[in-house]
């Protein structure tokens, strides 16, 4: 029996401050810039984009500055989401002091996540999977040295958990 999606209810807010979420992968140009474009269109086309600030960053610092994948692109286009103007950056200390909800990828990220995470604020991470109530899997397969079928599994599980996040935000 699947678990059901972490309760966000503490990150409720006041209609005049935003909720802020990163998406975290390893190299921040696949995976995370996937998960950003689709939870910021989708927040975007509920009316909600002034409430939800998406934004990415990836573990490593492989491809800092660099546009993500032009598979990614492709792929997200292709279901109406641009992610074309992000540059990869590498996750901060700092993000964790920012950001109310860190969504990573798979375990690896987890871990490192932890590793850089002030322990009071080890639980604002939570791995995107954890929100999908369609797919059930624990991690986002890193489609970086695969072919389509990869990217397109990533969208079909950012979509599946986005809509699931910004159901539980409770954001209107």
């Amino acid at each position: 029996m699947r678990a059901a999606p972490p309760d966000l209810s503490e990150l409720a807010r006041p209609a005049t401050e935003p909720v802020r979420v990163l998406m975290v992968c390893m190299g921040n140009i696949c995976r995370s810039p996937t998960a950003e474009g689709v939870l910021r269109k989708m927040a975007r086309d509920a009316g909600l984009a002034q409430r939800c600030e998406v934004d990415s960053a990836g573990t490593h610092d492989y491809h800092v500055g660099q546009p993500p994948d032009a598979r990614a692109r492709r792929h997200a286009s292709a279901r109406g989401y641009d992610i074309s103007a992000h540059r990869a950056r590498e996750l901060t200390e700092r993000d964790f002091e920012y950001f109310d909800l860190v969504l990573v990828m798979d375990g690896a990220n987890e871990a490192a996540a932890h590793a850089l995470c002030p322990a009071p604020r080890r639980s604002c991470i939570h791995r995107l999977t954890d929100f999908c109530t369609i797919h059930a899997c624990r991690e986002v397969p890193d489609p970086y040295y695969g072919g389509d079928a990869g990217f397109e599994r990533v969208l079909d599980l950012a979509e599946d958990a986005s809509r699931s996040v910004l159901s539980r935000l409770r954001l209107t």
